[in-house]
């Protein structure tokens, strides 16, 4: 039985180095604090020397994502790393990789904003990621990670996504996860492909070799308005289908709980605290945390608020999850959101404190009823 190595590294470097045992075959990006441990882990492992993966500095943000394009076309596996501003201006070449149904690996270690903001945390980046900054119906399968080990795994699990459904997919991480220092068994080698294994895999690239072969032509295009209707049809139902089969969530302490917080990422992480410290003071609470931001988990979240008697939103930024799961249970328990900005990280405690709220809430004179005389 092969020993797992077990390594202690944080977030960013993690990705780095899963992307090296993934069978990567380029990076491409350039450094934003606080993700810039990705480029520099690879800058430092030189893995063009070992697996053949090529490292890229690139110009700027829109230089990378443009670059991503180019080998994705090419059937390649490549991804490119930034941070919340630098994202935004890779929104354009997103579009660009959906439209042309390209998979492509983006992983975006979120800061405060808006604008520059703060190199502090955040979960600003939520509608960014989910309801997609480019222009068009498009969606960008997006997995947010609550742990290194999870940033390492994610990796893989990104780009099996992206090529099973020819799509760009995103690691939405944050400055807590990127930083932080955990144990963390790292995913076994996986040999890079070769230039034959990519055309039998990826008979949609354009790769050059051309002989008996029809020129793909790749492109997100299409000037008459009745083909690009057709498209459109097309990713939305490809969409359907990822909804379908690719949510993932995490529940625990649902089965008796009356209360549930809903958190992911950072937060969620957090949240496990607050479980504790509010059951231990006779409340009873679970937390759901989704795993697959798009698809979000709307039906499973929906179920488990059935019998409950209200929902708290924990996440890191003015409120943006908590639409996501206001429009699942469509006003059947009460929602409310708790959230901290400008890149400041909240206690457990303070998310027990807007539970309490949650479950005794203060009448509201304005109201009418009982308190407004």
């Amino acid at each position: 039985m092969e020993q797992k190595e077990v390594v202690l590294m944080k977030g960013n470097e993690a990705i780095a180095r899963a992307a090296i045992r993934c069978g990567v075959d380029g990076y491409f990006g350039y450094p934003i604090t606080p993700q810039s441990e990705v480029i520099e882990t690879l800058a430092e492992l030189k893995p063009w020397e070992t697996t053949g993966m090529q490292v890229v500095q690139a110009e700027s943000e829109l230089a990378s994502v443009y670059m991503l394009y180019g080998a994705a076309g090419a059937g390649k596996k490549a991804m490119t790393s930034s941070s919340s501003p630098g994202v935004a201006l890779m929104q354009e070449g997103i579009t660009y990789l959906a439209g042309a149904e390209l998979p492509a690996l983006i992983v975006n270690v979120q800061r405060g904003g808006p604008g520059l903001g703060t190199i502090q945390p955040s979960q600003g980046d939520y509608f960014q990621a989910t309801r997609g900054g480019g222009n068009g119906d498009y969606n960008v399968i997006v997995l947010a990670p609550a742990s290194v080990q999870e940033m390492a795994d994610f990796v893989d699990l990104a780009f099996e996504l992206a090529f099973k459904y020819r799509n760009p997919a995103m690691i939405l991480s944050d400055g807590v996860i990127g930083q932080m220092m955990e144990k963390v068994v790292l995913p076994p080698f996986k040999p890079r492909r070769t230039d034959e294994e990519v055309i039998a895999q990826c008979p949609w690239a354009s790769t050059g070799k051309t002989k008996n072969r029809k020129r793909n032509v790749i492109t997100s295009l299409e000037l008459k308005p009745e083909i690009m209707e057709q498209r459109n049809l097309h990713l939305q139902e490809k969409y359907a289908e990822i909804r379908e089969k690719e949510v993932r969530y995490e529940m625990q302490h649902c089965d008796d709980a009356e209360y549930v917080i809903v958190a992911f990422g950072s937060a969620a992480r957090i949240a496990e605290k607050s479980v504790e410290l509010a059951r231990a003071e006779g409340i009873k609470v679970g937390l759901f945390r989704p795993i697959t931001l798009w698809p979000f988990p709307t039906k499973e979240i929906a179920a488990l608020a059935k019998d409950k008697k209200g929902v708290l939103v924990a996440e890191i930024n003015a409120g943006q999850m908590v639409q996501d799961v206001r429009l699942a249970i469509n006003g059947a328990v009460p929602v409310e959101q708790f959230g901290r900005l400008g890149g400041i990280v909240p206690d457990p405690e303070e998310i027990v404190e807007a539970l309490k709220r949650l479950k005794s809430p203060t009448p509201d004179p304005s109201r009418g009823g009982e308190g407004s005389k």
